[in-house]
């Protein structure tokens, strides 16, 4: 089954942040964005996020929207039209400018950097007022024809923009984020932020490496459900099963590496509690096999939850 309106909307959303986040990375290194990184920069913004992604809004989403009953003048969906012409009145500013750089002309750059956070800035804030505001509201009005009826629009831009017009696209924004060097947000956390981070997690973790090492375990100093000390450090995970389930571990190793599995799942009671537990294959984003993470939890709670909480407890 293929993605819904707003879901392909919103990946549009996520790789356009993406762009941006690799973009400022690149605007405040020294020398700043190369003339390649610009050109391409111009044509990902211009021609897919204005002319392709704001199109499959205002000739499709939107008139829908209005046609349900939310007013064109007044409200969300008023603000949503207003800010992409704004988005448009920069780019008029941006496009010029983006030209001059990609063509080699360095004393355009200072400018060009301001052009290009100013419509980062508003489309980072457009995107979240769509994604938590203005789409929930209008899936909340729509039928499944509805919703049907905006993804055949979606496909009619980009098939009116050219064959695989989101395929060639979305690879122009990985080459743009790949220039950018863009690290994963956790690069940017203080070691002990992400230590706490995961020891407050109500998940146990425990990590083995691709030579089935154990190299990590979370929750150190707190209460676990299986006992851990640091002696396991660096010894082969075998070892740390009994020897009955040996086999079990070697085959959801053997078949992570091999590419075969996604998870192994079991479950358990154990003193009054019914505890959860996983295994995933852990891969770089190339797919290169890293190791194997265990997750272990208490669902006991869980399992007994009935009905709906929606307001803090007092």
């Amino acid at each position: 089954m293929g993605m819904g309106w707003s879901e392909l909307l919103k990946q549009d959303h996520e790789i356009t942040e993406r762009v941006f986040a690799a973009m400022e990375s690149a605007f405040a290194s020294p020398g700043g964005p190369s003339p390649v990184m610009v050109a391409k920069l111009r044509e990902y913004v211009c021609d897919y996020v204005d002319r392709c992604h704001n199109m499959k809004e205002e000739r499709h989403l939107f008139p829908l929207i209005e046609e349900l009953g939310v007013p064109r003048h007044g409200g969300p969906l008023a603000v949503m039209l207003a800010e992409h012409e704004t988005g448009r009145q920069i780019l008029s500013r941006f496009a010029p400018l983006a030209d001059a750089v990609a063509a080699g002309d360095g004393s355009r750059a200072v400018e060009l950097g301001k052009a290009f956070r100013e419509y980062a800035a508003l489309c980072k804030d457009h995107f979240w007022k769509e994604n938590d505001i203005l789409y929930p509201m209008a899936l909340r009005l729509m039928s499944e024809r509805d919703g049907a009826a905006v993804v055949a629009g979606i496909e009619d831009v980009e098939t009116g923009l050219g064959p695989q017009t989101r395929e060639r696209y979305y690879r122009l924004a990985q080459e743009i984020i790949d220039a950018g060097n863009l690290d994963d947000l956790a690069v940017g956390l203080d070691p002990a932020v992400l230590a706490a981070i995961l020891n407050t997690l109500p998940v146990e973790l425990s990590f083995v490496d691709q030579d089935d090492t154990v190299r990590y375990f979370s929750h150190e100093h707190g209460e676990k459900i299986f006992g851990r000390t640091r002696g396991v450090i660096g010894t082969q995970v075998q070892n740390c099963h009994p020897q009955q389930s040996v086999h079990v571990v070697n085959q959801i190793l053997a078949d992570f590496k091999a590419g075969s599995r996604q998870v192994a799942e079991f479950w358990i009671e154990m003193n009054g509690r019914m505890v959860h537990i996983r295994y995933w294959p852990v891969r770089n984003p190339e797919g290169r096999y890293l190791g194997c993470l265990e997750t272990v939890q208490d669902v006991t709670g869980i399992r007994a939850l009935t009905g709906e909480r929606r307001l803090l407890d007092a």
